[in-house]
């Protein structure tokens, strides 16, 4: 094999190695968007909701207070009831607002 030929078929494999690698970190992306998330009140801290934070705010990063009760953040499904919300009255995420206690 000459040397010229060899390059290229070290390039060859090196681009199909890079490319695999490319292809299989994109896909798991993409699959990780794809999960099923809920809206989840009562757990974002001050300025870091996802949107709803209530009258005279606009959407997200709006909420003034940690753990405000009409402000939540997408998280995944089944998880929400499970996080800490200090102020809810079960001091748990809530799927639906509510008046901090």
């Amino acid at each position: 094999m000459t040397q010229s030929r060899a390059i290229q078929t070290t390039t060859a494999a090196a681009l199909a190695l890079a490319l695999g690698t490319a292809l299989t970190f994109g896909n798991t992306a993409i699959a990780g968007e794809g999960a099923a998330k809920e809206k989840c009140y009562g757990i974002a801290l001050k300025g870091q909701n996802d949107c709803a934070a209530g009258p005279g705010t606009s959407c997200a990063g709006t909420s003034t207070v940690d753990y405000q009760g009409n402000a939540w953040k997408l998280v995944p499904a089944g998880t929400c009831e499970k996080t800490a919300a200090p102020t809810s009255p079960t001091g748990q995420g809530q799927l639906a607002a509510f008046k901090d206690v």
